[in-house]
């Protein structure tokens, strides 16, 4: 069996671990997602770079409700004497809790809007971070992770926390420790990921969870379609004002 077959076959598996160990969770967070858009609510989506941060947002088939959610703080001061001796370039929790809460204050996240946070790994400080202020805030969070994986790796913020364990439902994209898939003799690095598969189907997933909701509710969610269809940038305007009377 060459590798590209093993590798769908992996594909497959993953597929089916995810539905195994996630259709409960992806319920409930449809559920909570269609009671946010049909009470005027908006879903943030945040994720640590990887597909889900382009995936939903903006795409033919989804939903016009989603926010896209990014924050950074860059700072410009290089000099090589002190970059030598390590001098600046220092995260501390203060600095972390106060980029969050700047973030927060600046982005129009509203008390009982949803939060998406994907992160595989869980640990860095700045995503544990977002999901603690945002709870704080009335922000119902869900976290996008790899338990599996997450559940092996030490927090590096300073609750000791991991994103599952800082979020109010955890959806788990059922990637294995290390995420990658497929190994081969010869070669050191394990290879071919599966969480960016697993978060988009996740997802998806509870976007067809939405939709149902909301339609038996007797208001279907805005959908975005093609702009290369025949009109289709004239369509995409359409939806866009549509979703900015309606909210959903």
């Amino acid at each position: 069996m060459s590798l590209i077959q093993t590798y769908f076959e992996r594909l497959h598996a993953q597929l089916q671990a995810l539905e195994q160990r996630s259709s409960a969770a992806i319920a409930q967070a449809a559920e909570r997602c269609a009671q946010c858009l049909l009470q005027g609510g908006v879903i943030h989506v945040y994720d640590t770079g990887h597909l889900v941060s382009r995936e939903l947002i903006n795409r033919a088939g989804g939903l016009a409700a989603f926010a896209p959610l990014s924050f950074d703080l860059q700072v410009t001061n290089t000099n090589a004497y002190r970059e030598a001796h390590g001098v600046g370039a220092q995260t501390t929790p203060e600095t972390v809790r106060c980029i969050v809460r700047a973030a927060l204050d600046r982005s129009r996240i509203a008390p009982n809007d949803v939060l998406i946070i994907g992160s595989v790994s869980g640990k860095t400080p700045f995503t544990v971070e977002l999901a603690l202020q945002a709870r704080a805030r009335g922000v119902f969070t869900i976290g996008l992770t790899a338990l599996d994986y997450s559940s092996q790796l030490q927090s590096e913020h300073e609750s000791g926390k991991r994103l599952y364990e800082a979020v109010d439902l955890v959806i788990d994209n059922a990637a294995p420790y290390g995420d990658a898939m497929l190994t081969l003799e010869g070669v050191e690095t394990a290879f071919c990921p599966a969480s960016g598969i697993g978060a988009a189907a996740a997802l998806w997933a509870v976007v067809a969870g939405i939709v149902e909701r909301m339609t038996a509710a007797g208001k279907p969610p805005t959908i975005l379609a093609s702009i290369n269809k025949p009109n289709g940038m004239e369509r995409y305007r359409e939806t866009i004002e549509q979703y900015k009377q309606r909210g959903y």
